[in-house]
């Protein structure tokens, strides 16, 4: 009988042993489960944030691309004949240009603006291109201006700028339509820095003053407060190389 009561006590106390082994094995599976879970929500969230950069990236990217640079045509103006390349910094931005920009143009420039085309012989008094914008111009200034007020507006500032009455006169007949149909536009003159970043613009003979206007524009139904931008008067000596062109702003 005593021998009995011995087995059924160690039976009892393997019974308990193993309960209590499966109770810590089933918590150890518990915690693994839960750390694994916790690992995929990490991986899962992770993923999801990046992803979510990612498209941020591209949407910003997509926003610039669909602006772009229109209508930059570029005066040389020599002190003396000169027959030199015109080259653009980004050429894989280029959407259009006259004459056609292959590896750059190539031309003869008198002092009265008149070019001529070296590969074709063309003559010209202007190279025009236009492309896409792959730089994010600051909109932190500028001017709220009546469509009405649009041509007064322009003939003070491009004259400010440093265009002189031709150069001028062809840029409001541009954009003048574009502008005035709206009841008030929002217009930034991009720095030449600025300019430089977005498409750079080199000449085989550097110029001894360099003009370049980028007019940055959005159609406005109310006016709003904006701080006025600044502007500076280039001084036109030397060899004066003077490019104008504008870009509509999402």
């Amino acid at each position: 009988m005593e021998n009995e009561n011995r087995e059924l006590e160690e039976i009892s106390e393997v019974s308990d042993d193993y309960e209590e082994y499966g109770l810590y094995r089933s918590v150890g599976t518990t915690v693994l489960f839960a750390i694994i879970a916790l690992s995929v929500i990490a991986g899962l969230a992770y993923f999801a944030v990046s992803c979510y950069k990612g498209y941020q990236e591209r949407q910003r990217q997509l926003q610039l691309q669909q602006t772009g640079a229109f209508k930059p045509i570029i005066y040389l103006y020599p002190e003396e004949e000169t027959e030199l390349s015109v080259t653009l910094g980004k050429p894989e931005n280029i959407t259009c240009s006259y004459p056609e920009y292959a590896d750059g143009w190539n031309v003869i420039a008198k002092p009265d603006g008149t070019l001529t085309d070296t590969d074709t012989g063309k003559n010209l008094y202007s190279l025009y291109w236009e492309g896409i914008n792959d730089y994010e111009f600051s909109t932190e200034d500028g001017f709220i201006v009546k469509g009405s007020d649009t041509v007064s507006f322009l003939e003070e500032k491009l004259a400010l700028l440093g265009l002189n009455y031709k150069e001028a006169e062809e840029f409001i007949i541009y954009w003048l339509p574009k502008l005035q149909e709206n009841k008030y536009n929002y217009i930034r003159f991009a720095t030449k820095d600025e300019i430089d970043k977005n498409m750079p613009l080199e000449f085989s003979e550097k110029p001894d003053t360099t003009i370049r206007i980028l007019m940055l524009f959005k159609g406005l139904d109310e006016y709003k407060e904006v701080p006025e931008q600044t502007l500076e008067t280039p001084e036109r000596t030397g060899f004066v190389a003077v490019e104008w062109g504008g870009s509509p702003l999402n």
